[in-house]
């Protein structure tokens, strides 16, 4: 009897997301993102930083509902007609922070990225909470650090 074979295959592309933001788009694996919804009622929270907007309800969760433009230091985004939560998996740092949501500017797009479609832009000032900047397809993307802006919520909280 022969042993059987281990077939490897080389992942063709990866279904991600365009979610705009205010001045940019960010690029995100369908698997990092659960649910885009409509925007709901924020409850805010006293004290909190800029970044957190508040808490919002996402089936029958309470979830935080953060910024991205201000966590890497910019203006805080308005809420458009257009304007959605991303509910982003969270990397599982800490089972008390499962999920967190960002505030979008609009209804992403479907991208089915390639190895040979997807560059690192080198030129671009990433700042703490982008991962990398890359073109695809004619378009420049930011690729957020999910991990970093889970720990920043953590420690925030103070859970490790």
């Amino acid at each position: 009897m022969r042993a059987p074979q281990r077939i490897e295959k080389k992942i063709e592309e990866v279904a991600s997301l365009l979610i705009p933001l205010q001045g940019r788009m960010l690029l995100a694996p369908n698997v990092t993102v659960a649910e885009i919804v409509p925007v709901s009622q924020v409850i805010p929270v006293q004290d909190a930083p800029a970044w957190y907007l508040g808490n919002c309800s996402w089936r029958e969760q309470t979830i935080p509902l953060l910024s991205f433009e201000v966590m890497n230091g910019e203006e805080k985004p308005g809420v458009v007609s257009r304007s959605r939560f991303a509910v982003i998996n969270t990397t599982g740092l800490h089972d008390a922070l499962p999920f967190i949501a960002i505030l979008t500017q609009g209804l992403p797009r479907l991208a089915r990225v390639t190895e040979e479609e997807i560059t690192e832009r080198e030129d671009a000032d990433k700042k703490p909470f982008e991962l990398m900047h890359v073109s695809w397809a004619g378009e420049e993307a930011v690729i957020p650090d999910v991990e970093a802006m889970e720990r920043t919520f953590l420690d925030y909280l103070h859970l490790e």
